[in-house]
């Protein structure tokens, strides 16, 4: 659960901010963002933030909001799986709505391309070291077929797979990700160590083993990613030491603060 647990604070900070709206399902005047392309079928978690949202409403009422959950909870995902740590600054407040446009247009997508993306980090106040490091928390979990189907048969339009995919790999790729159905089977992201929060995400980039089109562009299409890419494969450290700051920027973009929001009881809606 590590990974959608750092995906959901990621997926709730790049739409209005770190406010919790990915939590809210659909209710009244509320389009849940959970209907949104980047989360159908794919985004995951929301018990296990019911859970912790209990265990502290019976501890200490009203007192942390879900959108601090969410920080919290990426941090320590990242811990868990071996990750770096980090000081996460607390006093978030939840939203009152979800903007299932924002999660539409804002989040980047696995086919974006490179320019798309950054465009993206940057409207949020995030750089490309930003970029090149948080994209490194796909060194834990999967990705669904659907999000990189068109690099095994049709990168570009002229029925052929990319170039940029290693041949051997897109080959084993296509035993379970058939050109059409199956869309929903999962593959690691990072084949050497999926469980493991580590820099081998890097190290697969340019052996041309990067999963998404999204991955592999860091090293193919800019000089500055690319030479961050290589910098992060031959250092760990250096790339655990980028991606806590990076984390901590990322959670703070525009947090709801002082008396706008509110503090919800339970995740999934408003207060009464």
């Amino acid at each position: 659960m590590a990974a959608s647990l750092l995906r959901l604070h990621f997926h709730d900070c790049f739409v209005k901010g770190c406010d919790g709206s990915i939590l809210l399902d659909s209710s009244g005047t509320i389009i849940s963002e959970k209907r949104s392309n980047p989360n159908r079928n794919s985004a995951r978690g929301f018990e296990v933030v019911d859970e912790i949202k209990s265990a502290l409403e019976k501890e200490c009422p009203e007192t942390v909001s879900c959108a601090d959950i969410l920080a919290i909870a990426a941090r320590d995902s990242t811990v868990l799986t071996g990750g770096p740590s980090w000081e996460v600054p607390l006093g978030r407040r939840d939203s009152l709505d979800a903007s299932i446009s924002g999660s539409n247009y804002n989040i980047p997508a696995p086919n974006n391309t490179f320019q798309t993306i950054l465009t993206k980090f940057k409207l949020k106040g995030l750089d490309i070291v930003d970029l090149v490091a948080l994209s490194g928390s796909h060194t834990i979990g999967d990705s669904r077929c659907t999000s990189f189907r068109q690099r095994l048969y049709n990168q570009t339009g002229n029925g052929k797979a990319d170039f940029t995919l290693d041949q051997f790999y897109a080959s084993q790729l296509r035993t379970h990700c058939p050109r059409s159905g199956g869309d929903q089977n999962l593959f690691v992201l990072d084949f050497v160590s999926p469980a493991k929060f580590d820099n081998s995400y890097y190290k697969n980039l340019l052996i041309k083993k990067g999963l998404l089109s999204s991955d592999e562009i860091l090293l193919t299409q800019n000089s500055v990613s690319a030479g961050l890419v290589k910098k992060y494969a031959e250092s760990n450290e250096l790339f655990f030491e980028q991606f806590a700051k990076s984390m901590v920027k990322m959670g703070n973009i525009t947090p709801l603060t002082g008396s706008r929001g509110e503090i919800r009881k339970i995740c999934r809606r408003v207060n009464a």
